[in-house]
């Protein structure tokens, strides 16, 4: 079953911690989007993460509807059946939900993977993002308790996030001017974290170590990938080494090779990517309307080129260069060729 069941992705997220690699988890707002990402994983032989945010949600719905559960349910379905195309194991994630968004959003979705559960099928999202890092910690705990419980009982993870992730990304909290000391999470944090959380169901944790959504050069983005090395040795010296938390990279863009790689080594299990799957997809795109300008639009009273101004012209190159990308991101996380379909 290429979407992962609930066991199968539990086994993904132990199978990265313990072997020191990280899953790809990549914003799609299409099918066009959906069809490049699986193509990236299944050319890398990786598993992955798809996830969708309220805006790609609303994106998939139509422009007159904008219904970002609506949408999320279609995605997420038409993902079941493309993925049955290919020989790897595929999980589905809702990105970033605020709380105020909570309610008219993950709980219609929960219930919808109940819906699928009661009729015997699998799972239709294996994870879920609340993002209420923008409250206050104890408040952030108390929702995230109230939603990881909801979710533990259709076994799907929850992800929450504690600390302020810089920058913007599809509405994600942050901004440009965020000060510095609110762009790490503190050793403290993490154990406030995961003593509210580890009882009540499955769960992983976007710390937040410098990290700054949208797209820098590299070396503008100042990380402190120790920052997750030193909440997870306060967890573990005060709960066990079995307390070890699955931990999410948000706002990668920018970042450094080696400070990648050295999350890798501190828990890191999943990296988004956003900016730089939708750069590789329009870079393509841009190329095609540039250098077949004529073609494409109809110049003085001319027909133009049928050929070149269909979608399927410039959209197959637009899969491809996505693809490409998203393959790149399974090699910078290690998880090329470790894909564990047929095994779990």
């Amino acid at each position: 079953m290429p979407i992962a069941t609930p066991r199968q992705f539990r086994e993904m997220l132990q199978s990265a911690q313990e072997a020191g690699y990280a899953y790809p988890a990549i914003n799609t707002t299409s099918i066009i989007t959906l069809n490049a990402a699986l193509k990236g994983f299944a050319d890398a032989g990786s598993d992955g993460i798809i996830q969708f945010s309220t805006g790609g949600g609303q994106f998939a719905s139509g422009l007159g509807r904008k219904d970002p559960v609506h949408g999320c349910i279609v995605l997420a379905e038409a993902a079941h059946r493309l993925a049955e195309q290919y020989d790897i194991l595929i999980a589905l994630n809702t990105d970033h939900c605020p709380p105020d968004k909570a309610e008219s959003f993950l709980k219609p979705l929960i219930r919808a993977t109940a819906e699928r559960r009661a009729r015997g099928e699998n799972n239709l999202f294996q994870n879920h993002m609340l993002d209420a890092s923008g409250l206050p910690l104890e408040e952030n705990m108390a929702l995230s308790r109230d939603y990881l419980a909801r979710c533990a009982r259709e076994e799907i993870v929850l992800e929450v996030e504690a600390g302020v992730v810089g920058g913007e990304e599809d509405g994600a909290a942050g901004s440009d001017d965020t000060p510095e000391d609110k762009l790490y999470t503190t050793p403290e944090d993490m154990l406030t974290v995961y003593e509210a959380l580890h009882e009540v169901g499955p769960f992983t944790f976007a710390a937040t170590f410098g990290n700054v959504h949208g797209h820098y050069k590299p070396g503008a983005v100042k990380l402190r990938p120790e920052i997750l090395k030193q909440g997870q040795a306060a967890v573990m010296e005060k709960h066990g080494p079995e307390a070890e938390m699955d931990l999410v990279f948000h706002g990668g863009s920018g970042s450094l090779l080696e400070e990648i790689r050295e999350t890798l080594a501190y828990g890191v299990v999943k990296m988004n990517v956003d900016t730089d799957t939708q750069y590789a997809f329009t870079r393509p795109i841009a190329h095609h309307i540039l250098t077949n300008y004529e073609g494409v639009l109809k110049i003085d009273g001319e027909v133009g080129n049928k050929k070149l101004y269909d979608p399927r012209s410039y959209l197959k190159k637009a899969e491809e260069g996505m693809a490409r990308r998203v393959a790149e991101a399974c090699h910078n996380l290690l998880s090329q060729g470790r894909s564990l379909f047929g095994q779990v």
